[in-house]
């Protein structure tokens, strides 16, 4: 373990003093717990000391630890024990923590490190010239299927390039920092997958109980017992916030002794599946192809566009941003139809997405959206 000591007297504050609002949320939260057991607030109040002055001072911790009625040296032991406490100064408007535990050094954190030190300071926890700005690397900030990430103050920044965190370091240096998004910098939510949901995208409605059906004596037959005792699974499974669809459970027994109906299974009842029908490779709006260059554009950093509509566009000669972002509404029209996405490509805006990409990659794009593509 890491020894870690205070900052230098001459750095030190002579004294410390929580402000009138957070004095007050200060003695509510002591309040919280039972009498004799105030102690317990400690490392609410160090946290609450920190978020105040930025770090955490030995004025601090001694005023802490009177209005506990703790020892000082008890309250020096949690402060120096805990790595979320920052014991000399650091960065006025961003205090950059990269994570570098090995699902985000697998993932790049290794290059953002290189990024910090090139950009901020050669060493951690030292600040920048003009004190604004400084880094530290730190273990598991747990969202690791979002690698690689940082956090800065209380937010997380997810799903990280080094034009993106070069873009994220500009902001807060130019106190902007409020206008970058915290969570993934791709087109994802939260920890779904890229691109969007995959699953659980229609809504289902649960078959109708069965009605009782009546004996040729007149008496109604009674039904099955219904399930009672099993778990439920027409209940939505997410928080509603997320706009999850519910999912119905579906009573498919009798459907067990059911084959060759379906038009997968080949029988002689399957229906054919209706299609929209796609325009004409012949039409006139249809955008001009090229023969596939030596060099071929990533067409997946644009937003909406999978490796299998990308295997589709170069089948109709579509290999570079320029030729997307030089697409007419008519062509939009054309290919949208073509591609059954029913007015996607204009609300995703590919053309912007397409110019952006083609004038300067990656670092124009999250100039232009503020987020890295895809």
């Amino acid at each position: 373990m890491s020894v870690r000591r205070l900052a230098e007297e001459n750095v030190q504050p002579a004294a410390f003093a929580f402000s009138k609002d957070n004095a007050a949320w200060a003695q509510a939260t002591i309040q919280k717990y039972p009498k004799g057991r105030e102690q317990s607030a400690v490392i609410p109040l160090l946290m609450r000391a920190q978020e105040q002055d930025g770090w955490v001072t030995k004025a601090a911790i001694e005023g802490i630890a009177d209005m506990l009625d703790m020892p000082y040296i008890r309250v020096l032991e949690v402060a120096t024990f805990y790595t979320q406490f920052q014991l000399k100064p650091v960065g006025t408007r961003a205090h950059v923590q990269v994570c570098g535990t090995t699902p985000c050094m697998l993932r790049g954190s290794e290059e953002l490190i290189s990024l910090c030190k090139k950009r901020i300071h050669p060493n951690p926890l030292t600040p920048n010239e003009a004190g604004t700005l400084s880094w530290e690397e730190v273990e598991c900030q747990g969202t690791c299927v979002n690698a690689p990430m940082v956090m800065i103050f209380k937010d997380t920044y997810e799903d990280l390039t080094v034009p993106q965190l070069e873009y994220i370091i500009d902001s807060f240096e130019a106190g902007k920092g409020a206008e970058v998004k915290p969570g993934p910098q791709i087109d994802r939510i939260f920890s779904a997958p890229e691109g969007g949901l995959t699953t659980l995208l229609t809504e289902v409605k649960k078959p109708a109980a069965p009605r009782a059906e009546q004996a040729s004596n007149g008496a109604a037959v009674s039904t099955p017992p219904s399930n009672a005792g099993r778990a439920k699974t027409d209940a939505p499974e997410t928080d509603p916030a997320l706009k999850t669809p519910v999912t119905a459970k579906f009573e498919s027994a009798a459907n067990d002794k059911v084959a060759g109906e379906t038009k997968v299974e080949g029988g002689a009842n399957a229906k054919p599946a209706s299609a929209s029908a796609k325009p004409s490779l012949e039409d006139k709006n249809r955008p001009a192809g090229i023969a596939k260059p030596d060099a071929v554009d990533d067409l997946k950093l644009i937003s909406g566009v999978g490796p299998k509509i990308e295997g589709t566009l170069h089948e109709l000669g579509i290999f570079t941003f320029a030729q997307v972002a030089g697409w007419s509404g008519a062509e939009r029209e054309w290919v949208d139809g073509y591609l059954n996405f029913k007015g996607r490509i204009d609300r995703d805006d590919w053309v912007k997405q397409a110019e952006a990409l083609a004038k300067g990659g990656e670092a124009e794009y999250i100039k232009v959206f503020g987020k890295k593509p895809r």
